[in-house]
């Protein structure tokens, strides 16, 4: 089954969308993965990423909304309690953004560190995400 290119579907200039500011985007990205309400994930998806969006980590390679919230809910089931944190300051050119993020117990330090790449559609919704592990406990990648 064939499914339409998120990357290619443009009709706008994602650069004049101020929803592309790599803080903005980070910001939006995490409040996704720290969503402990379905309800409010599905919300957070249908607004801020495209319908057949991919996700892929060394772990997982999802595509759509109830994919994704599908990984969302079994990371969050795997690791109660914790939340996703920024680390750093992202960056971005385009319709990229790269940033770093922790993942711990509230008011901790991040027990797995990551950084994603986020490409972003023309409405500057999430059109795929690339993952990645740069520290985490032994077995979990």
């Amino acid at each position: 089954m064939s499914h339409p290119d998120p990357r290619t579907d443009r009709t706008t200039d994602p650069m004049n969308d101020r929803t592309t500011d790599p803080v903005t985007v980070r910001a939006a990205y995490l409040a996704t993965w720290n969503a402990a309400d379905p309800a409010e994930r599905r919300a957070r998806l249908a607004e801020g990423w495209h319908p057949e969006a991919t996700y892929t980590d060394p772990m997982a390679e999802v595509r759509g909304h109830d994919a994704i919230d599908g990984l969302v809910g079994a990371v969050r089931d795997q690791f109660p309690g914790f939340v996703f944190t920024p680390v750093g300051e992202p960056d971005g050119h385009h319709d990229r953004v790269r940033f770093q993020w922790g993942l711990g117990p509230e008011g901790s330090d991040p027990v797995v560190i990551g950084s994603d790449v986020v490409v972003l559609d023309a409405q500057g919704r999430v059109a795929d995400v690339h993952g990645f592990l740069d520290q985490a406990p032994e077995g979990l990648a």
